[in-house]
């Protein structure tokens, strides 16, 4: 360990000790079976503490592998990557347009996910409508619980969201010098707990700090919940209501039955959908990060919940890959690399099935650009997990607004097929031949007709069907509120319930069967494609060593919006024929490519290229003109090395470059190095 390395942990020590002190205090409280609301308040201190030392850990890291955001974004905004939508009109917040260039760099990073997955995982794709009735999303948990607080300006109706708004007016109130040391103290413990306040202490808050608008200075009213979706209503009659989706996955879970019949009954399968999704943002930010409209790409992968083993995890099992526990976060330990395969036989990741999709999602990423060695995937601690969750893991990439997810992945248990099965009354599961019969212990609702006809009368018959699907997990659920409060309510048809303990029990008995039916678990990857590029853009983006002026992407070739430019030297008209060949031959082979015949110098071109990340450039000399066989030289954007060869092979050259199956060492190997042109006009 050398000197600089000590002293930071010197510094994080007491950090790391915290953090494992109130970890062990919640895994005390837990095992002692504390009253949870004191568990709750322990939890809450140990993100807090978890917190400040992943930021000191962050401010003590090398700043030399820091974008210079400025100069990236400016880039990004001349060169028409994207633009905040709807600009002429003063632009939307949170809604982007993409230009040229990021049109072709987005829809190549699909195209490889495309590839990557669905064609080498057998991935089935559907592709499901963006609008969304209210039932589907009432089910889903979406409508009571897809939610932030906001603020609102009292006289110009402007909103604000609450904890966004709170730690900015705290950060501004910290930057005075006349800013007491303790007020201080006080306001950064505040802005480290801001995830875990209720509406109420957000409230207090507002009020103690004297929180106004930022804009005008006008008061602001008491933080209110507001759901994040778009709502429409569906039809002229105004009769149905319905959402713009927030998640692509709901589609695939209500085709379930239809995908399953497809694959011919047989688990396990996966099936995959890209499409824009919508989250109505309060104060959305930092560009592609937080938008209101966004491209996601998400894998539900149906899996025989007692066999969660993956045939190809061994193709994966080798990778050393950044993984931060949530034991290592509990104990104040940092991320480490880690053997797949390790992590998956000590229990680190619970199962194969999630571990290979943790090394695909990692291979994937390197592959369109992602740095290795500022990714990292982070489980998701106890109290992150929804309840039905067996394991969670996000790939997170270090960006210059910190640590920011990129990628999901969580084992979801059979939690979405079971609630639209009871919501539906369709039963959605797997039948599984069994190789002997089996006896299974059982569990049913066990009504009482003559109770529930009674109390409900015509809707007797919705209560009965709704307790003839439910699963043996939300039966166990609500017999133990039967037991404790005596009764527990459902909602079937937009219609609520309450049953009691004369009206319904819970029978428990043993049963031989020859077929299983099964609900599947769902191992779930999901794709942030705008944060994927977002964070692309900040681990490619480069200034010329000596030359403060000339910047560049180093996107891979696969990625890369286009494989290849093509440079005549000068607007000569000898050149012509050559640019028009070459372009040509490399849409044969399916290159994408950009032809520069513009004034400007050669050097001038290259910047001009290299700055939106062209791969590789073709330059058409005198050489070309005065010499058979024709030649012309090859360019690498990256180390601006030159090879010169005959014009016929460089299409397939620069196709084998930009498909991977050649790499710039192959071609230096093969052809000589350009060290200049021999002859400056055309010889007689």
């Amino acid at each position: 360990m050398d000197g600089d390395t000590r002293g930071v942990e010197t510094v994080l020590a007491p950090l790391r000790q915290a953090v494992r002190e109130q970890g062990e205090l919640v895994r005390k409280l837990k095992a002692e079976s504390t009253p949870q609301v004191d568990v709750d308040r322990a939890v809450a201190e140990l993100k807090v503490r978890k917190r400040i030392l992943e930021a000191k850990e962050l401010a003590l890291q090398p700043k030399d592998d820091i974008v210079d955001r400025t100069k990236m974004e400016d880039t990004l905004k001349r060169r028409f990557f994207y633009d905040q939508a709807f600009a002429i009109y003063g632009g939307v917040s949170g809604l982007y347009d993409f230009g040229p260039v990021g049109c072709a760099l987005k829809n190549n990073t699909l195209q490889i996910w495309r590839h990557h997955f669905i064609q080498e995982e057998q991935i089935l794709e559907i592709d499901c409508t963006m609008l969304t009735p209210e039932p589907v999303l009432k089910t889903s948990g979406h409508v009571d619980k897809f939610a932030d607080y906001m603020v609102k300006d009292l006289k110009n109706g402007e909103c604000f969201r609450a904890d966004h708004l709170l730690k900015a007016h705290l950060q501004k109130l910290m930057s005075d010098k006349k800013c007491a040391v303790e007020r201080k103290a006080e306001m950064e413990d505040v802005i480290t707990q801001m995830d875990n306040y209720s509406q109420q202490e957000l409230a207090d808050l507002f009020v103690n700090y004297n929180v106004k608008s930022p804009v005008t200075g006008n008061d602001l009213s008491p933080p209110i919940s507001f759901n994040l979706m778009f709502q429409t209503s569906i039809g002229p009659g105004g009769n149905m209501p319905g959402y713009l989706r927030p998640e692509t996955a709901q589609g695939i879970f209500l085709n379930f039955k239809r995908l399953l019949e497809f694959n011919q009954g047989k688990l396990p399968f996966a099936a995959a959908q890209i499409g824009n999704s919508f989250r109505n943002e309060i104060s959305p930010r930092s560009g592609l990060i937080r938008v209101r409209e966004f491209t996601m790409a998400e894998i539900e992968h149906f899996v025989d919940p007692s066999e969660k083993n993956h045939p190809k995890f061994s193709s994966v099992a080798d990778l050393e890959i950044m993984l931060y526990s949530g034991q290592a976060q509990t104990s104040g330990q940092s991320a480490r690399k880690m053997r797949l395969g390790d992590a998956v036989e000590q229990g680190t990741i619970d199962n194969s099935v999630l571990g290979y999709f943790i090394g695909r999602i990692y291979l994937f990423l390197v592959k369109v650009g992602v740095s290795a060695s500022k990714l990292r995937f982070r489980q998701h601690m106890e109290n992150e997990m929804a309840h039905y969750a067996c394991d969670c893991w996000d790939a997170e990439a270090k960006t210059s607004y910190g640590w920011i997810e990129i990628v999901g992945c969580a084992d979801r248990s059979c939690y979405d097929l079971a609630c639209h099965s009871r919501a539906t009354k369709v039963p959605l599961v797997a039948e599984k031949l069994l190789k002997e019969p089996k006896t299974v212990s059982v569990v049913q609702f066990e009504p009482n007709k003559s109770a529930i006809g009674k109390e409900f009368k015509k809707e007797a018959k919705m209560v009965m069907e709704y307790l003839s699907v439910c699963d043996a997990c939300y039966i166990a659920e609500m017999e133990t509120e039967l037991n404790e409060k005596g009764e527990f309510t459902f909602e079937s048809d937009g219609k609520k319930f309450t049953l009691t303990k004369n009206m319904v029990g819970v029978k428990r008995f043993q049963k031989t069967l020859h077929v299983e039916e099964i609900t599947p678990s769902v191992i779930e990857p999901s794709f942030g494609i705008g944060r994927i590029m977002y964070t692309v853009f900040e681990h490619t983006f480069h200034v010329r060593a000596g030359d403060e002026q000339r910047t560049y992407f180093s996107f891979p070739a696969p990625v890369a919006p286009y494989k290849c430019s093509v440079l005549p030297l000068s607007q000569n008209q000898e050149f012509a024929p050559f640019v028009k060949e070459l372009a040509e031959a490399l849409n044969r082979h399916g290159v994408s490519h950009k032809v520069d015949d513009s004034s400007g110098s050669i050097g001038r071109r290259y910047a001009r290229t290299d700055e939106i990340g062209v791969a590789f450039g073709i330059t058409i000399d005198f050489d070309t003109v005065n010499k058979v066989p024709h030649t012309a030289t090859l360019r690498e954007r990256d180390s601006m090395r030159q090879i010169r060869a005959e014009i016929s092979q460089l299409p397939q050259v620069v196709r084998d470059l930009s498909n991977g199956s050649m790499t710039w060492v192959d071609v230096e190997a093969n052809y000589p190095l350009f060290e200049g042109q021999e002859t400056s006009k055309k010889e007689n």
